[in-house]
């Protein structure tokens, strides 16, 4: 989601150390003023996408890109001990003694027959997708109070200049952020009721996405003035993807831990983000649905065991697809916490390797 999402913005990330810390650093030194003033958590996506590459290649990772997840194979222990993908290679079996999943869907973990919880209600509602872009042709200065960064009340400044000009965005809460020079970032998008496990739905969404973003640059132009020359430089290749499945794990992080504010012996990292349910229907559209949030948040803890999978041995996961329930999944799925995650599975895998023990039998306490 930071490269082929365009996301541009890394949420909750600022009291993370290790990995996350060293990413931000190099985001802002290697990037724009903007980088630099908002200590590299917005970010210009190419400058993004050279550094990860750089840091993977210098550090000995092969790297295979264009692959998908295509199932997995577990033994007569209930260990799972291959992955298969698809790519322009054809079917291939990896064989490794750990497995993370950070697929964002719980790909891998559901190919092995683990459990899993869905959205919320009978029907797994699910949070909205969205689809983000990049625009140019405008003066940061000009449209200061409509950039999330510089005006606390950007986005309904933002929303009220479209309604005026009748433009209705799918998304209530439209997000304008300068990346440098004349570059920017947009969200204005909701795709409400789609599937992450439905292909079809997604490129339906993904479709209508694109064509409402174009609709409202069009739109913005015809108000002139700052706007008069707004152009669009990208759509995201990938549409983002709020919530698919969470995976049973060993812990499940849940809302009373985010009010409660979960401390934990074991914990891999302290989430501080609130809860963010985006609107579930049209008729619902507010930018945040405050009932989800009644509850309450303190930071939390995020434990090792909610990383590592219930159902199936020598599996871990990362990111918004770890144990935990509908509420707290809002709160922990952000990606300054997805980094955390994964720098404490990718330690784990390794030390369970190196002891000869599975995931599960590690104690999180010793580790630092």
């Amino acid at each position: 989601i930071w490269t082929a999402g365009l996301l541009t913005k890394i949420l909750d990330a600022s009291n993370k150390q290790g990995i996350m810390s060293e990413l931000l650093q190099l985001f802002a030194d290697r990037g724009s003023s903007v980088a630099r003033d908002t200590k590299g958590t917005v970010y210009d996506p190419e400058v993004v996408k050279l550094v990860l590459e750089e840091l993977l290649v210098e550090a000995g990772v092969k790297l295979l890109l264009h692959t998908r997840v295509a199932g997995a194979l577990t033994d007569s222990d209930n260990r799972i001990v291959a992955v298969l993908t698809e790519s322009k290679s054809g079917r291939q079996a990896w064989v490794a003694d750990r497995f993370i999943d950070c697929t964002g869907d719980g790909d891998l973990a559901a190919q092995a027959g683990c459990q899993f919880n869905l959205g919320v209600g009978q029907d797994c509602t699910c949070q909205p997708m969205s689809m983000l872009a990049l625009l140019t042709g405008i003066d940061a200065d000009a449209v200061r109070e409509y950039i999330r960064e510089t005006s606390p009340s950007a986005k309904p400044k933002f929303l009220a200049l479209m309604v005026a000009a009748g433009i209705h965005p799918s998304y209530r809460g439209p997000t304008l952020r300068h990346l440098h020079s004349d570059i920017f970032s947009v969200m204005t998008n909701h795709e409400y009721g789609v599937s992450a496990f439905d292909n079809q739905a997604v490129t339906d969404a993904t479709i209508r996405a694109r064509r409402e973003i174009h609709n409202i640059v069009a739109g913005l132009r015809k108000i002139g003035g700052p706007w008069k020359d707004i152009a669009l430089v990208a759509t995201a290749e990938q549409i983002g993807i709020r919530e698919g499945r969470r995976i049973r794990g060993r812990y499940q992080v849940t809302a009373e831990d985010l009010a409660t504010g979960l401390r934990h012996p074991q914990a891999v990292c302290r989430a501080t983000f609130p809860i963010d349910v985006h609107a579930l229907s049209t008729s619902g559209n507010q930018e945040v649905d405050h009932d989800f949030a009644k509850g309450g948040l303190r930071p939390y803890d995020i434990p090792y065991p909610a990383l590592v999978a219930a159902d199936v041995d020598g599996l871990l996961m990362a990111g918004r697809c770890i144990s935990g329930d509908f509420v707290a999944h809002s709160s922990y799925r952000v990606t300054g916490n997805a980094v955390a995650m994964g720098e404490a599975a990718g330690h784990a895998a390794a030390l369970s390797i190196r002891n000869n023990v599975l995931p599960h039998e590690i104690d999180w306490r010793g580790v630092s």
